[in-house]
C-alpha cells in the first residue's frame, strides 16, 4: 500500500465517520464517486482525503441562534464545526479529533465529558478556541 495516501480507514469506519450506511458507501466505491486504495489482499482502504472530501457540508445560512441550536450557549464565538473522526479515550483523558473543511484539529478533553457528551465518532462537534490560547504562525 502506498504510504503517500496519508491515514487509510476501513469501509465500515468510513461509512460510520460518513453517517451513511455501508452498502451506500460500496455503493459509492463500486461506482468510482470514492476512490480508494487496495490492499495486497484486494481489501479496500479510503484515503482520510477522500473522507474529507466527502463529509457533509454544515449549514452555515440562517440566524446564529439556529445554527448554534445543537450546542450549549456560550459566549465564545470562536467555533469551528466538523465531524469527529477519531476518538481514543484511555483511562481519564481523551483524544478527540474534528475534521474541520479539509483541516484536523486535535483537542485533549476528559473521558467524563466524552461520556456525558455522548460523543462518538461520526457525529458534528464544534471546537471553541480560546483567543488566549491560540498562537499565529506565518505558512509560507
Amino acid at each position: 500500500m502506498p504510504n503517500h495516501e496519508g491515514k487509510l480507514m476501513g469501509p465500515r469506519d468510513a461509512a460510520k465517520v460518513l453517517g451513511i450506511s455501508y452498502s451506500t458507501l460500496k455503493r459509492w466505491i463500486l461506482t468510482k464517486q470514492l476512490r480508494t486504495v487496495k490492499t495486497r489482499g484486494g481489501h479496500h482502504r479510503i484515503p482520510e482525503t477522500e473522507i474529507d472530501r466527502l463529509l457533509p457540508a454544515v449549514p452555515q445560512r440562517g440566524p446564529v441562534q439556529a445554527r448554534r441550536e445543537s450546542f450549549r450557549t456560550i459566549s465564545g464565538r470562536n467555533q469551528l464545526v466538523g465531524r469527529v473522526v477519531e476518538l481514543k479515550m484511555e483511562g481519564l483523558m481523551a483524544q478527540v479529533t474534528l475534521s474541520i473543511a479539509g483541516q484536523r484539529l486535535t483537542a485533549i478533553i476528559t473521558a467524563d465529558a466524552v461520556r456525558e457528551m455522548r460523543l462518538e465518532k461520526g457525529q458534528i462537534a464544534a471546537a471553541l478556541v480560546k483567543s488566549t490560547d491560540v498562537m499565529v504562525m506565518r505558512a509560507r
